[in-house]
């Protein structure tokens, strides 16, 4: 079989492309066959092209039901890990501006009843 080409993937629907794929399965399945049984160099070179149509289609559905999943998630609170932000260690476990922008009981306390004095300067 020829290469499958990822934009002629992307046009199709996920039943087409699980059709295809099982096409893919049992066709390579054929060509193992074949090379135990001493086939042809031109089957031989083909398990390869096969085995990359195979992940091609993979990668194909994967990414749409990914982007059906961000699409559902997309106003949510809490996300699956696979769809949140990307970040560094250290930067997924800093505070956010309003953590940090609080303050403790005992100053909020002390600010609020001792306010900054205001003097007139002549």
């Amino acid at each position: 079989m020829v290469k499958v080409k990822a934009k002629d993937l992307r046009k199709k629907d996920a039943e087409a492309l699980l059709k295809q794929l099982e096409e893919q399965k049992s066709e390579l399945a054929q060509l193992r066959v074949a090379k135990v049984s001493g086939g042809a160099p031109s089957k031989l070179s083909q398990i390869r092209v096969t085995r990359k149509n195979i992940a091609r289609i993979l990668t194909i559905l994967h990414a749409s039901k990914k982007a059906a999943k961000k699409d559902e998630f997309k106003d949510k609170k809490y996300k699956p890990i696979d769809l949140r932000k990307r970040l560094t260690r250290a930067k997924r476990r800093e505070l956010t501006k309003e953590e940090a922008s609080k303050l403790p009981l005992r100053l909020l306390k002390k600010k609020l009843n001792f306010p900054q004095r205001k003097f007139a300067v002549a």
